[in-house]
C-alpha cells in the first residue's frame, strides 16, 4: 500500500475497499493537476466527509498530508523506485537503530503519467456513493423551521474498531444490541447526549418520557441505521402504513416470510418442468432439489402460516371477508393495523413499535397485550398507555434530561423505583451542600490561624475530593385549564329515544338506542372499530340525522367536540395564536395567549408554525380551539393520541375538575377509569350501558376471545 494511502486508511479505517479505490484513482490520476491541499480537499474532500462524522478541519488537515506526500513525485519522471537523500547513507547504521528505511526515509515510485482510473469501478463507488446520501436523505426525519427550510434529525456515536471489524468479518454474533455514547440532535436541539442503549435478547423495554424528548425520533434513528447496530440484526419498525394494491389482506402478511415464499415459488417451478417432461427422462437432480425443499418447508412449518396469519389479522380486528379483501380497499387506520399485522407475522430480531395502540380498539388492544406477552425476541415500544405497559413491558427506558435511565420491571415498578431515586438523589445533594456550608465556615474562620493550616488544608482537598452534583430538578407538573364558568341547564340535555341509523337499509348501524346524558355525565364509548362510535357522536352533534326515533339536544347546549384528526383542521403554516384568531377573531392577543397557555402553549412556541410541533402539542392547540367557545359539554374522540403519560394524566384530572358533561371515545384504560363512571358499548346493532364499568367490558372481551379459541 503506498505511504499516501496508508494516510487516508489510517484516518478512515471503515472506508470500504470499492471507495478506497476511487479515492486512489483520483489521487493517482490528478497527482499532477494538484497545486495545494485545497485541490486535493475539492477532489476527495466530499467522499471522505460521507464516511465519517469528522469536521472540516480534520478532512481538510488530512488532505494536507495527503498533498505533502504526493508533492515529492512532482517533476519525477523515473519509472524505477527512488529515494531522495540530502546526504550519504550508512545502511548499516539505520538498522542497528531498529528503524526500518520505510520509517527512516520517504521512498517514492512514479507511476506511468498516463495511469487511468477503472471507470467501472469509479462508476460503481460513484453509484454506491449517491445510494448512500439518499438512504441518508430518506432517513432523516425533516421539519420546516420558522424559516421555512428543513430541520433534519442527525445522530451521531461512538463505536469501537474492534467491534466494527468483528461485525464485518461476521464473526460478533451477540444476540444483544448495545450502542454506547450516542448523541441525536434535531436541527439546534439536543435530544440525547452521550446516551447509553442496552437491549438484552428476549427483554420488551417501554420507552417513556414527555412529549417532544425524541422517542420517536430514537426509533427513526435506530431504524434507519444511523446509529449503528450489529448488520446481522433484522430490525422491523411499523411506522408507515401499507401501500395499497390489488393484493389481498392475508396474503399480504404471508409475503413477508421471505423464505417461506422463495421455496414456495421454486417448489412450483420445480413442478411444473417435472410436468412437462416424459415419463423416465426427468432429470434426477429436479426430483432431489424438490425433495430438499419439501423438507425445508416441513422445518418453518410453512403449512401453518396461514393460520397464523390470519389469527394475527383476526386479533387485530380483521374478519374473514376482510382478510380476503385487496389492500387498496382500505383506509389508513387498518393499512396500519395491516402493517402492525406483519410485523407480529415476521418476527424481526428487534420489533419497534411508536404508539401501536393508537389505531386500535380496546378489544384489539387487549388481544395485542396478550400476544406481545410471549413475544420471542426483543421489543422497544413507545406508548401513552400505563395499562398497555403494565401488561406488555419487563423494562423500561425513561428518556428525560438528553439521557436514558433504564429500569426492571413494568410501569409501576418503574414510577415506584424513580421516585426512590429522585428522593435519594435530593437526600444526597442536601447533605453534600449541607457538608459544603459547615467545611466553608471552617475554612473562613480559621484561614489566616497558623495553628490550624493543616486541618483547614485538610476541609480543602475533601471539598475537592466530592462529586459534582446537580441540583435535582422534579420535571414541571403537566397542568390543562378547562373553562371554569359552566352554563347551569335543566335535563334532559341529551335525550335519544328508539334512535335508530342505518347507511343502506338492509344494513343498520344500530338501532331501538335509548340513551341519555346530562351535566354530570362521565361517560365512555367503547366497541369494535365499525361498530358505530363515530356515527353516534355525529348524531349527538348534529351532524346526522337519526334515520329512525328521536334524538332531543337542550337548545342551549355548547358543545366543545375534539376531533382525532384535528391535524387536518388547522393551517400548518400558522402559528398557534393565529390559527385561534382565524377561528375566533377580533380578540386581543392576550386572550389568545391565555388560553393556549392553559395547556402547555406558552412563550415560544406559541409562535411557531403549528408545522413544527409535536404531536402532543397540535393536540393541546386543539384543546385550546375547543375551549374558546367557552363550551358546557365535551365530546371527545381519541383524546390520548400523541399525548404523553403525564399530559393523560393532567387531561384525567381537568375533565374530573370540569363542571359540564362529558362524553368520550377512547381506547386508554388509565384515563377510562379515572374519568368514566358509565359506558356505553357499541355492537351487534344497537348501543347500550353496562354496570361494573371498564372491567365488566374486559370481562366481557375475554369471555368472547375464549369462546372463538
Amino acid at each position: 500500500m503506498s505511504a499516501y494511502m496508508k494516510i487516508v486508511t489510517d484516518a478512515f479505517p471503515t472506508l470500504d475497499s470499492e471507495l478506497l479505490q476511487y479515492v486512489e484513482g483520483v489521487i493517482e490520476g490528478g497527482a499532477d493537476d494538484f497545486e495545494s491541499a485545497e485541490d486535493v480537499y475539492e477532489a476527495i474532500g466530499a467522499v471522505l466527509s460521507e464516511v465519517d462524522s469528522k469536521e472540516e478541519e480534520d478532512i481538510l488537515e488530512i488532505c494536507n498530508k495527503l498533498y505533502n506526500k504526493l508533492s515529492v513525485q512532482k517533476g519525477s519522471s523515473s519509472q524505477q523506485p527512488i529515494v531522495l537523500l540530502d546526504a550519504p547513507v550508512q545502511i548499516s547504521s539505520a538498522y542497528e537503530d531498529g528503524e526500518s528505511l520505510a520509517d527512516s526515509y520517504s521512498w517514492i515510485t512514479v507511476k506511468d503519467s498516463n495511469t487511468t482510473v477503472n471507470k467501472k469501478k469509479l462508476e460503481k463507488a460513484e453509484a454506491k456513493l449517491k445510494a448512500k446520501q439518499e438512504r441518508r436523505l430518506n432517513y432523516k426525519e425533516e421539519s420546516p423551521n420558522a424559516n421555512g427550510s428543513l430541520i433534519t434529525a442527525t445522530a451521531s456515536q461512538v463505536t469501537s474498531r474492534r467491534d466494527i471489524k468483528q461485525d464485518d468479518a461476521g464473526t460478533n454474533r451477540s444476540k444483544d444490541i448495545r450502542i454506547e455514547k450516542f448523541d441525536i440532535a434535531f436541527g439546534d436541539k439536543i435530544l440525547l447526549k452521550e446516551a447509553d442503549l442496552l437491549l438484552a435478547f428476549g427483554r420488551r423495554y417501554g420507552l417513556v418520557g414527555r412529549n417532544g424528548a425524541g422517542k420517536s425520533t430514537l426509533l427513526k434513528m435506530i431504524s434507519s441505521k444511523e446509529l449503528r447496530i450489529q448488520s446481522h440484526f433484522s430490525i422491523l419498525h411499523v411506522e408507515q402504513e401499507v401501500v395499497g394494491d390489488d393484493t389481498i389482506a392475508v396474503d399480504s402478511v404471508l409475503e413477508c416470510d421471505e423464505l417461506r415464499t422463495r421455496l414456495l415459488k421454486e417448489e412450483k417451478e420445480l413442478n411444473e418442468k417435472i410436468a412437462s417432461t416424459s415419463p423416465g427422462t426427468s432429470d434426477p437432480k429436479l426430483s432431489a432439489r424438490l425433495t430438499q425443499i419439501y423438507s425445508q418447508l416441513e422445518a418453518v412449518e410453512a403449512d401453518k402460516a396461514p393460520s397464523r396469519a390470519a389469527m394475527i389479522l383476526a386479533g387485530l380486528g380483521f374478519t374473514a371477508e376482510m382478510q380476503a379483501q385487496e389492500t387498496r380497499k382500505f383506509s389508513g387506520g387498518w393499512r396500519m393495523r395491516l402493517a402492525l399485522a406483519r410485523a407480529l407475522f415476521s418476527k424481526p430480531d428487534l420489533l419497534l413499535l411508536d404508539e401501536p395502540t393508537n389505531m386500535l380498539d380496546m378489544k384489539a388492544i387487549l388481544w395485542l397485550e396478550g400476544y406481545l406477552k410471549d413475544w420471542p425476541t426483543t421489543l422497544l415500544v413507545v406508548s401513552h398507555d400505563k395499562q398497555f405497559l403494565r401488561e406488555v413491558a419487563t423494562d423500561i427506558i425513561y428518556q428525560h434530561s438528553c439521557l436514558l435511565d433504564a429500569y426492571k420491571g413494568n410501569y409501576d415498578k418503574f414510577v415506584q423505583t424513580k421516585e426512590e431515586k429522585l428522593k435519594n438523589q435530593i437526600r444526597e445533594y442536601e447533605a453534600q451542600m449541607q457538608f459544603r456550608a459547615h467545611a466553608q465556615v471552617f475554612i473562613d474562620k480559621f484561614r489566616y490561624n497558623a495553628k490550624r493550616a493543616s486541618l483547614v488544608q485538610s476541609k480543602l482537598k475533601q471539598l475537592e475530593k466530592l462529586p459534582e452534583l446537580k441540583p435535582v430538578v422534579r420535571e414541571t407538573e403537566v397542568k390543562f385549564r378547562f373553562p371554569c364558568d359552566v352554563e347551569k341547564l335543566s335535563p334532559p340535555i341529551i335525550q335519544m329515544d328508539e334512535v335508530g341509523f342505518y347507511y343502506t337499509a338492509d344494513r343498520p348501524i344500530f338501532k331501538s338506542v335509548d340513551l341519555s346524558a346530562n351535566l354530570e355525565s362521565r361517560i365512555c364509548i367503547v366497541g369494535d372499530n365499525g361498530s358505530g362510535k363515530t356515527t353516534l357522536l355525529k348524531i349527538i352533534l348534529g351532524q346526522l340525522d337519526a334515520t329512525s326515533g328521536i334524538c332531543h339536544i337542550h337548545r342551549n347546549l355548547r358543545i366543545g367536540y375534539f376531533n382525532q384528526h384535528h391535524v387536518d383542521q388547522m393551517d400548518l403554516n400558522k402559528n398557534a395564536i393565529e390559527v385561534l384568531a382565524d377561528r375566533f377573531p377580533g380578540l386581543h392577543v392576550e386572550q389568545y395567549r391565555t388560553t393556549l397557555g392553559g395547556f402547555g402553549v406558552s412563550g415560544e412556541l406559541a409562535t411557531r408554525p403549528v408545522s413544527s410541533l409535536s404531536g402532543g402539542q397540535k393536540s393541546r392547540v386543539a384543546f385550546a380551539i375547543m375551549c374558546m367557545s367557552n363550551p358546557n359539554f365535551f365530546v371527545l374522540d381519541e383524546p390520548t393520541n400523541h399525548l404523553d403519560i403525564e399530559t393523560v394524566e393532567a387531561l384525567g384530572k381537568a375533565l374530573n375538575n370540569f363542571k359540564g358533561g362529558v362524553i368520550l371515545v377512547s381506547h386508554d384504560e388509565s384515563l377510562i377509569r379515572m374519568v368514566c363512571k358509565e359506558l356505553w358499548v357499541c355492537g351487534s346493532g344497537t348501543v347500550k350501558t353496562i354496570e361494573g364499568g371498564i372491567d365488566a367490558y374486559k370481562k366481557m372481551v375475554e369471555e368472547e376471545f375464549a369462546s372463538q379459541k
